[in-house]
């Protein structure tokens, strides 16, 4: 965050000041990056400010946590009373984003991290609309490798796993380019800097499995959902690098991202260079999901008034 957001903070269980959330520069997390985060979005609407997927955003918090064995001091139930207490103190009524972290704290400098070490919870929360142009972004293929599960496991939301991202962002802007797509170990494609990716051909939808090394993301199970629910068939496969040049339709989904169409890889323009109608209907359906127009969705929302 590059200004203030909210007033509160949440930290350890107590509601302060922006400016009084301190730690000690001898924190382990800041020196070797024993941090795991979540990323949240909150959609306001006329009626009420719904966050989206909150249960399933701190359940997984946990499971990050447990990979590198240090805890959660706190319940998901408590996390997510605590974000909605902390929503209504700091009267968020606008879209917003909430960035959930849990960190390793005063330790000391050995790497033998516990669930006996000290570490502390804080939620911070600050105003958020988009993140990519509504219109689709260009990419690139970064010759950055996607880090891999034998040596530093994606499926832990890892802070210190970001470093990888921001090495491969880094090089798409000095190119000139809005993101960065990696590939995995064997040279598929795994996921963009920041989002899971999806590729559209003959009306059949693909994306990365798991195994190449792709951030099991909440946005992109929402996606499949929604495809599914639409009609579309939806396989999750190895995708190889040549095969994105090849596609009907590209896009990347993420909690800030939401669902972003890609407009060309490499300067390999996909299809016309517009978002393609699939793409579209998803985006639009996602849309109305999150802010409380599908009826069947609802239990994917927690209403903040």
């Amino acid at each position: 965050m590059k200004s203030k957001g909210a007033e509160l903070i949440w930290f350890d269980g107590k509601f302060m000041k922006w400016e009084e959330a301190k730690i000690p520069v001898t924190t382990h997390a800041l020196h070797y990056g024993t941090a795991v985060f979540e990323g949240i979005r909150g959609y306001a609407t006329q009626k009420n400010l719904y966050i989206f997927r909150l249960r399933e955003h701190m359940q997984r918090l946990h499971r990050s946590a447990n990979v590198y064995s240090f805890l959660v001091r706190y319940t998901t139930d408590e996390l997510c009373n605590a974000t909605i207490d902390l929503l209504r103190r700091s009267n968020i009524k606008e879209s917003c984003y909430i960035r959930p972290l849990t960190f390793v704290g005063l330790h000391g400098i050995d790497l033998n991290i516990t669930n006996d070490s000290p570490t502390h919870v804080v939620i911070i929360v600050f105003p958020f609309a988009k993140y990519f142009n509504s219109e689709g972004i260009n990419t690139c293929i970064s010759s950055w490798r996607r880090i891999h599960d034998s040596s530093t496991p994606p499926m832990s939301k890892a802070a210190g796993n970001y470093l990888n991202s921001i090495l491969a962002t880094q090089e798409s802007k000095n190119n000139g380019y809005d993101e960065s797509i990696l590939l995995d170990r064997e040279g598929n494609v795994s996921e963009a800097a920041g989002e899971n990716i999806f590729l559209i051909r003959n009306n059949i939808i693909y994306t990365p499995h798991i195994g190449s090394s792709a951030l099991e993301g909440i946005t992109r199970d929402t996606t499949i959902t929604i495809a599914k629910g639409l009609g579309y068939e939806v396989i999750e496969r190895p995708i190889p690098r040549t095969e994105l040049y090849f596609a009907d339709e590209l896009f990347l989904t993420g909690t800030a991202a939401e669902i972003t169409a890609i407009l060309s890889v490499d300067r390999h323009v996909i299809s016309s260079g517009r978002e393609g109608p699939i793409t579209r209907r998803i985006r639009e359906t996602y849309s109305k999901l999150v802010t409380g127009q599908i009826g069947d969705y609802a239990k994917w929302l927690t209403s903040v008034w």
